[in-house]
């Protein structure tokens, strides 16, 4: 992919909505209304949404919405376009969304992710997350659990350092 070697992270605009919903209905079988991304934006204190935009024509690549309640930052969507997927762009845009949720005192980070969801999975346990419950039937699509993953120790050194090497 040329231009990938540039990556930029920065905050969500509402002229990114339209890109960040195509790249949330390619990844997800019950993907968010565009209008609730234009609520995050707007209307939701909570909300901490972020993308990373690639290459010299500036292209939203991924896309992240956490929310950051008291202490506890929940990730409430995270996704990556199928064409820049597989190169890291996910792990960097959690990263640098859970190191800010940390500047904003964030103890530990919660996110429901599909059963069979092995990938996104996997890329939450390299971060320390683990499986604390299940939530039975969750997803109303097909009826699927989702597994509540938690990262309790967001404010120690040592999950510092984890998040800072996946910038």
């Amino acid at each position: 992919m040329a231009g990938i070697e540039r990556v930029v992270v920065r905050r969500m605009e509402l002229a990114d909505v339209e890109a960040v919903h195509q790249i949330d209905t390619l990844s997800f079988s019950l993907p968010w209304p565009e209008r609730s991304f234009r609520f995050e934006l707007l209307e939701n204190p909570l909300s901490r949404a972020w993308v990373a935009v690639v290459g010299e024509e500036k292209q939203i690549a991924a896309m992240m919405v956490l929310w950051l309640i008291v202490d506890e930052a929940h990730i409430g969507t995270l996704a990556t376009h199928p064409n820049f997927r597989r190169l890291g762009l996910g792990a960097r845009l959690l990263a640098h969304g859970l190191l800010a949720a940390r500047e904003e005192g964030a103890q530990q980070s919660f996110l429901e992710v599909r059963r069979g969801n092995l990938a996104a999975q996997a890329l939450y346990q390299r971060f320390g997350y683990e499986v604390t419950a299940v939530r039975a039937r969750y997803y109303r699509d097909n009826g699927e659990d989702a597994l509540l993953m938690t990262l309790a120790d967001l404010q120690s050194e040592a999950c510092r350092v984890r998040l800072t090497a996946f910038l």
